[in-house]
């Protein structure tokens, strides 16, 4: 991957490091614990499947189509997750992306309901709109994960539709089918606006 986009995203709370395949005993025990938050997303908890994702990730890294990274806490470098722009987009000849996709996301059941979700998102939004001066970013989810959803539009997504039959799904029992993702996104004329929402979430 080009190294103009590899980059570590530091906040209070948590900080983004570029993931590795050394990355997943500790991803793994990350993802023990309680699980029931991840019914609607796969989250391995054993290093053989975990190590599948990492790689597959780390190949997609490598074909430019996502910068994919771990999620540490600030204070102690503990990982307690992961996250990733995927689709990366380009429509015009730059260095980096116009538009990308955040998702791929877990924490461990610890870290939820606190800081960590919100800043994450803070640090990738304001790197890809102020650093690589993206147009756009996605955010999508299963549309019948409704917490899912009611985050995203809380923090400003705007819904645009519902995609049918637009990947595999991601819950477990349902190998063998797909499922329909709702689609949001914020453009740049948005950004102040969704950045000043982040940033009163996270002095509340």
């Amino acid at each position: 991957m080009g190294s103009s986009l590899s980059v570590t995203l530091t906040g209070r709370y948590v900080t983004l490091t570029p993931l590795a395949l050394a990355d997943v005993p500790a991803l793994v025990h990350a993802a023990s614990g309680d699980r029931s938050t991840y019914g609607w997303s796969i989250v391995p908890d054993s290093v053989d499947q975990m190590e599948v994702i990492v790689r597959r990730q780390l190949a997609d890294r490598d074909q430019r189509s996502a910068v994919p990274f771990v999620t540490r806490r600030s204070d102690t470098a503990e990982i307690i997750g992961m996250t990733r722009f995927l689709t990366l987009r380009w429509f015009f000849d730059r260095e980096f992306p116009d538009a990308a996709e955040i998702g791929g996301t877990f924490v461990t059941a610890v870290a939820q309901r606190t800081p960590v979700n919100t800043e994450a998102k803070l640090l990738m939004m304001a790197h890809a709109f102020d650093v690589w001066g993206v147009r756009r970013l996605d955010l999508k989810t299963d549309e019948r994960n409704e917490r899912s959803r009611r985050a995203i539009e809380r923090i400003g997504g705007h819904f645009e539709g519902v995609l049918r039959n637009w990947q595999a799904a991601q819950v477990e029992g349902e190998d063998d089918r797909t499922r329909n993702s709702a689609m949001y996104s914020i453009v740049l004329s948005e950004w102040p606006d969704v950045r000043a929402r982040l940033e009163e979430r996270l002095r509340a």
